[in-house]
């Protein structure tokens, strides 16, 4: 392994290229990644890099997002298979009948969705940010699409914004079950239960801390406790494993795998750079269209 990751990296500096990986990916290509984080701060680094090729070990939605941040630069996708159940619940023609049914509300789409999406949508918004972005609207509604879950934690967040959703979810999140958690928790009453807000209310509701994937990472790393209870996927325990080795982690179930996002490895990540496939390109219309509610979102953010 220890020759591969040398290969990237040499094929990576005379390339010009740089790797962000998303913390749901296999531990191992942090070894090549230049950045690791959620998606704000993906979008973030995609947004700042100077080099010419962007490799996305992530999932295609990402890759679409850094290409429309970026439409001067390559951007790669190790592996076309890597989609997103969640984005894949909403398209084009379901946007505009959600809008159509709740006219003249500003309409907020989470980065979990595809271009087509985003440029109907008027700011994007990850679950870092979620909160933040519906407030700097100042509406009294807002569409939220198209993860129910997060859009009812923000609601509950601000108290003063009716949050009307779509009904997508992400599946990983969605499958752990409120009597899962409520078992874990009450054989562990003494560990603090930190949750992703994609997991449904109920499960939300056990929690002691609500974050993104790196909310989730920075409250271990600040926290004084030595056990944790986490409800998300399994890359985020892998990554706190590694760099937490004094601490434990408790899965809150097994098997919080998002198969998607496994699909990319050394090979696929060396294979993508050495043939620069594949290649993500976005029709330029939708382009514009799509980087004006990525823009609002990076603005709102900073």
């Amino acid at each position: 392994m220890k020759e591969l990751v040398n290969k990237i990296k040499e094929l990576k500096e005379r390339k010009n290229a740089v790797i962000l990986a998303h913390c749901y990916q296999n531990v191992e290509i942090d070894d090549v990644a230049d950045y690791v984080g959620d998606s704000l701060y993906l979008s973030q680094m995609a947004a700042k890099t100077g080099a010419k090729t962007i490799v996305f070990a992530g999932v295609y939605f990402m890759a679409q997002t850094a290409k429309i941040l970026c439409p001067d630069k390559k951007v790669l996708l190790p592996n076309l298979k890597s989609g997103c159940e969640m984005a894949d619940m909403i398209n084009l023609m379901q946007l505009r009948e959600f809008k159509r049914k709740n006219p003249n509300i500003p309409t907020v789409c989470y980065i979990n969705s595809t271009a087509e999406v985003k440029s109907e949508c008027d700011i994007c918004c990850t679950s870092s940010n979620a909160v933040k972005i519906v407030e700097s609207l100042k509406s009294p509604e807002v569409l939220f699409l198209p993860d129910q879950n997060l859009g009812r934690w923000v609601e509950k967040q601000l108290g003063n914004v009716k949050v009307i959703t779509y009904s997508g979810y992400c599946p990983i999140h969605h499958n752990i079950k409120p009597e899962e958690t409520s078992k874990v928790k009450a054989a562990n009453p003494d560990i603090k239960l930190l949750a992703h807000p994609e997991c449904r209310e109920e499960v939300v509701s056990y929690a002691d801390f609500v974050g993104s994937t790196t909310g989730i990472m920075n409250f271990v790393k600040k926290s004084s406790d030595k056990k944790f209870i986490i409800a998300t996927e399994k890359g985020v325990v892998d990554r706190l494993k590694r760099d937490y080795p004094d601490k434990e982690f408790i899965l809150v179930k097994e098997n919080l795998i998002c198969e998607s996002m496994k699909l990319n490895y050394l090979k696929d990540i060396y294979e993508s750079l050495n043939n620069e496939t594949f290649e993500i390109k976005v029709d330029d219309e939708i382009s514009k269209k799509a980087l004006k509610c990525i823009d609002r979102m990076l603005e709102v953010s900073k």
